[in-house]
């Protein structure tokens, strides 16, 4: 029987199945289709709960010691070695998981290998779809406490975490929907003689993922997805800072009947877990999604076999607010795609170009707008901005900060770890520089946390020249009235992904990517599926 919590002051008290109260759901998180939750937050998330709306449920899987889903079995590091899962809010030890290496990353690779030789290979579309249709009701189902691991794991608020079921609900039916991508085709050919030809889609193999750890309930669909769409079979590699709803989520995805073999999931450090996955000689495709010098390792490791690869990396990505904007849409609009998930998202749009006529205009709203945001724990259902992952993240953004200060930018807000009763975790305000510049550390270099430079350009020109003064392409925004403006801008940002007078929404339908040091690949879409697919062509004589 999953155990039961309810969060006051601080403290975890268990409760029976009979004391929850039937209100254990936070209010509503952002919009269905926001999978990044950077849209500006409605009226009614600015009120407060009462009491009795914090009764939460904490699940008893954060508890005791984790394993590896190898082969359909739930297996120890053959090391022994375990590592501590901390809550970040609190800096208290959750449970441990298990210190997966190159040996561990071999049984993995071996038990997909096999089982997709096996009976899997044999599994027709429609089968693969009822399946992806029973892992979609099993999770939905299970959501709520999904959530609360996510939270408790990596600390983003319970209002984020659970309003991704929706995505969640519409990744999975994506995926499902593509069952048939690999339908065989017969074009006319030209050449003499009789010959029928055969056009087809083939699945690649055993495939591996690699995910970060600002949201890995999300991204872990992006490798299960297409791989179940496919009939491919893959091992994940969880980043080792949020590990616990991936291998909850198998848990899940092996209870509504997915084959032994077909997902694996090894826990570790990169070092030990993703460099052994990256060279791994039976791995045929790699997908990737974090820092450019962890990608740039793992395409020379995957020179040993040429495997495939889909990297989705880092972004300084430009958010350009025109004199003609509508301020009331975009300075909240523009403020959440810096600051949601504490500025722990890949297409944040940290560097905000505004229009100098406005500049001063906007930065003193955005000032006021920051004060708004309540940063604490993501269990205090009031919390509209939660955490850093680490301690190690925590200094990497305040060594940033101090840096963006001694290179001249103005500080026009935040800039502080808080203190207090969040003294314990890894809480950073949301920091606002103005007057910066586009040559400054702060504009040129990932930071991954709350911080955004505010810079003023002139013309659009000028924009466009300052937004692709970078090596990186992953997502961009633009924010006017002119239907003109959006569109010649939207057309000339070098980048994979642009929102116009909004940010970060997605329909995995569609999908989004980057491009330049972003990585190369697309996340969603035919094209996200047909990357785990090779074309094969049969040409047949009739004579």
């Amino acid at each position: 029987m999953v155990r039961q919590a309810i969060r006051r002051q601080g403290s975890l008290r268990i409760l029976t199945p009979e004391q929850v109260t039937a209100s254990t759901k936070p209010a509503a998180g952002p919009a269905d289709h926001d999978c990044f939750g950077l849209l500006p937050r409605r009226e009614e998330e600015n009120e407060l709960l009462t009491q009795d709306e914090t009764s939460l449920t904490v699940p008893a899987f954060i508890q005791g010691s984790k394993k590896n889903l190898i082969g359909g079995k739930w297996v120890d590091a053959t090391s022994g070695r375990q590592i501590d899962t901390v809550n970040p809010a609190t800096g208290q030890v959750l449970c441990r998981i298990a210190g997966g290496d190159a040996t561990d990353i071999d049984l993995a690779v071996s038990a997909a290998r096999r089982a997709f030789e096996g009976e899997w290979s044999r599994w027709t579309p429609h089968q693969r779809r009822k399946l992806i249709l029973k892992i979609h009701d099993v999770i939905l189902d299970n959501f709520d406490e999904l959530a609360m691991i996510e939270t408790l794991d990596m600390g983003a608020p319970l209002k984020r975490t659970t309003g991704l079921a929706e995505w969640t609900s519409q990744v999975l039916q994506f995926f499902a929907s593509q069952c048939d991508a690999a339908t065989v085709a017969t074009p006319p050919n030209s050449l003499p003689g009789d010959f029928l030809t055969l056009k087809s889609l083939a699945p690649v193999g055993v495939v591996g993922g690699i995910i970060p750890w600002n949201g890995p309930l999300i991204g872990l669909w992006w490798i299960f997805g297409p791989a179940l769409a496919t009939g491919c079979t893959a091992v994940l590699k969880p980043a080792e800072d949020a590990s616990l709803s991936v291998l909850r989520v198998a848990e899940l995805m092996m209870e509504a009947g997915v084959p032994e073999g077909v997902i694996n999931v090894v826990t570790g450090y990169g070092a030990d877990a993703g460099q052994a996955l990256a060279e791994h000689r039976d791995v045929d495709r790699i997908a990737f999604t974090g820092s450019i010098g962890t990608a740039q390792t793992i395409v020379r490791a995957s020179a040993v076999n040429l495997k495939r690869l889909q990297l989705e990396l880092g972004g300084k990505s430009p958010d350009i607010v025109f004199a003609d904007a509508d301020l009331d849409k975009a300075v909240p609009g523009a403020a959440m795609g810096v600051f949601t998930n504490s500025g722990q998202v890949c297409v944040a749009g940290t560097r905000i170009f505004v229009q100098r006529s406005i500049h001063d205009e906007f930065v003193e709203r955005m000032q006021e707008f920051t004060k708004t945001i309540r940063v604490g724990d993501g269990l205090d259902p009031n919390t509209q901005l939660g955490l850093l992952i680490s301690e190690r993240q925590l200094d990497r953004v305040m060594h940033y900060i101090d840096v963006g200060g001694g290179e001249g930018a103005h500080l026009a807000s935040g800039g502080k770890r808080l203190g207090g009763e969040l003294a314990s975790g890894f809480f950073v305000e949301p920091t606002v520089f103005s007057g910066a510049s586009n040559d400054m550390t702060i504009a040129r270099e990932e930071i991954f946390g709350p911080v955004a430079s505010v810079i003023p350009f002139d013309d659009m020109d000028d924009a466009l020249r300052l937004a692709n003064d970078t090596p990186f392409g992953l997502a961009g925004g633009v924010w006017t009235r002119s239907l003109s403006t959006a569109h010649k801008v939207s057309q000339n940002i070098k980048a994979g992904t642009i929102w116009v007078n909004c940010y970060g929404v997605l329909d995995p339908a569609i999908g989004f990517g980057g491009t330049k040091m972003s990585g190369y690949g697309w996340k969603g879409a035919k094209e996200h599926v047909e990357g785990y697919l090779y074309p094969k062509a049969v040409y047949i004589n009739l004579d």
